[in-house]
């Protein structure tokens, strides 16, 4: 030993004096913008990379610090796995990863110990909370990497990227409550301040129609803090001695009406199978595997019976949403006869200024083609009608407001904007003075709010001095369904700020806003980490101000 040390203090290490270069380690942290989730064990927070040089360090503990998070007591526990070469989380309550430490005590600083041999290049971490159930939505959660241990020394990581994750609520889990796949979220607040949460109940697989799905939906009387059970509030059941599986119903679309205690959910059954050839297709069997969509070939046609067309169905409530009416089917109310499809645009509908109650719709003309428009009811529900379309293109899923002058703006989703990457990417907008009479393409469409073409929602938001804000959700790209957010708009829609990213990870990115408060806004959209994820923001955190 004496002669190691004599060598080394003449010669420096022996490593380099033999050739042999000592391990090289490398840490870094990366945060993701993505929601922080109530109901669910494992949230990722933090991913840590390691990189060695050599086969064989073994990892024995990391460092974290928890500081920006608002509360200590909304983190239940902490998890780090191992994922050895994949960068990305996926699904931690799912995935087979290798769990590396546990921590119950949460303070500012934790320390998960434990013993890993490292593989040679990178290895991945990823630091996952449990949230308490008394985690208040409007907190924030945060973790830095402090350091790293390794054979015993400690490794200092490159600075994290500076991310505070949002807490939210998930409302729906995949496979929860004997549900596949929970789709299409609609929100709306009750007049008793009640947050009513609808959503496709779909059975056997994540499809669209036609299949064995119901309309769902959830109550929240506590702003969204806790849901309680589901609720199946449209079901057609077997009707016409056909399986569930060809009584679909979709696309849900909420209203309240401000004025009085109704509260109407509209929603789409397909009966049976109407083939490509646009013929409806005959002795139908819990066995039979036959498909079409209303939106496909010839799915749904002109005319208005059961076996022609689609049906547009409404169910009432007049008891803050706990009981449904049966569904009443309003289609030939509201359907042309030569339209091939008259729909609800799910999301929420809207009460207007001077009472009309006005549902975003959507449908197929006499040729085929899809157009946005409006339906509306003057007499409280009773009888409903349908505008024109609002715009000269191929549009559907859509959602309208109330402007200051009381005319009405609607925001839809535009199929031409598929593939396209340059300026003319953009939301379609059009208004009318004249519940859809006549429309006038708005100096916004296709210039101001990007898509991937994607179901969006806009609101209206009234403040305490009774000053309007309109707000719009989507995924806010030209090319794939990820960068949930909410942007904002202080001119009705003139122009438009960017607000707040809540998941910047891909998911099937539908969503729908609502107001909770003067102060705060709800959002449920599907999210990367859950089927529907509830959030509750600050209107001061989408306002920089």
């Amino acid at each position: 030993m004496r002669f190691l040390i004599l060598i080394f203090v003449l010669f420096g290490s022996p490593f380099v004096s033999l050739g042999v270069k000592p391990p090289q380690v490398k840490i870094s942290q990366h945060q993701l913008q993505i929601p922080v989730l109530k109901g669910k064990k494992e949230n990722p927070v933090l991913r840590i990379k390691i990189t060695t040089s050599d086969e064989g360090q073994f990892l024995g503990g990391i460092k974290i610090s928890t500081n920006g998070t608002s509360n200590l007591s909304d983190i239940k526990g902490v998890r780090l796995f191992y994922y050895g070469q994949d960068s990305l989380p996926g699904n931690m309550e799912t995935t087979k990863a290798l769990l590396f430490s546990i921590v119950e005590d949460v303070d500012n600083e934790i320390v998960l110990s434990g013993n890993l041999k490292l593989k040679s290049g990178d290895n991945y971490f990823w630091l996952s909370y449990e949230l308490n159930e008394q985690a208040n939505l409007l907190n924030e959660i945060d973790a830095s990497l402090l350091s790293v241990l390794i054979d015993n020394k400690e490794y200092k990581p490159s600075a994290n990227n500076n991310i505070k994750q949002r807490i939210g609520v998930a409302v729906r889990k995949h496979n929860q409550d004997g549900v596949h796949t929970s789709r299409i979220p609609g929100l709306a607040t009750s007049n008793q301040g009640t947050l009513l949460a609808v959503f496709d109940a779909r059975y056997e697989s994540a499809r669209d129609l036609q299949g064995n799905m119901d309309i769902g939906l959830h109550r929240s009387t506590d702003k969204g803090e806790t849901w309680e059970p589901i609720q199946i509030v449209i079901d057609m059941g077997k009707w016409g001695g056909l399986p569930e599986k060809f009584n679909g119903v979709s696309d849900a679309s909420i209203l309240v009406d401000k004025n009085s205690d109704a509260i109407y959910i509209a929603g789409l059954w397909m009966h049976g199978v109407i083939g490509d050839d646009g013929k409806w297709v005959e002795n139908l069997t819990e066995e039979s595997n036959n498909w079409n969509h209303q939106w496909l070939t010839k799915g749904s046609q002109p005319g208005f019976g059961v076996k022609q067309t689609s049906q547009f169905l409404i169910v009432k409530s007049t008891d803050d949403g706990k009981t449904w009416s049966d569904p009443i089917n309003i289609t030939e109310m509201g359907k042309k006869e030569e339209w091939w499809l008259w729909a609800p645009a799910p999301g929420q509908g809207i009460t207007l200024k001077d009472g009309t109650l006005v549902f975003p719709t959507q449908g197929r003309d006499k040729t085929g083609e899809a157009f946005s428009n409006i339906t509306y009811s003057k007499d409280g529900g009773k009888t409903w009608q349908s505008s024109n379309p609002a715009i000269n293109e191929s549009t559907t899923e859509c959602m309208a407001v109330e402007l200051s002058d009381g005319s009405i703006m609607l925001n839809m989703r535009a199929n031409s904007n598929k593939g396209v990457t340059d300026h003319t990417n953009g939301r379609a907008i059009a208004v009318t003075k004249d519940l859809g009479e006549n429309w006038q393409v708005h100096s916004t469409s296709h210039n101001a709010l990007i898509e991937p073409v994607c179901m969006a929602s806009i609101i209206s938001h009234h403040d305490e001095e009774n000053k309007s804000v309109l707000l719009f959700s989507n995924p806010n790209s030209m090319t794939a369904r990820n960068r949930m957010t909410i942007q904002y708009s202080l001119n009705d829609g003139s122009s438009w700020e960017k607000g707040l990213l809540l998941d910047e990870l891909s998911s099937r990115g539908y969503s729908c806003l609502a107001n909770i408060d003067e102060n705060t806004i709800g959002i449920l959209y599907e999210s990367s980490q859950a089927d529907m994820v509830f959030q509750a923001i600050s209107m001061d955190d989408i306002i920089k101000k």
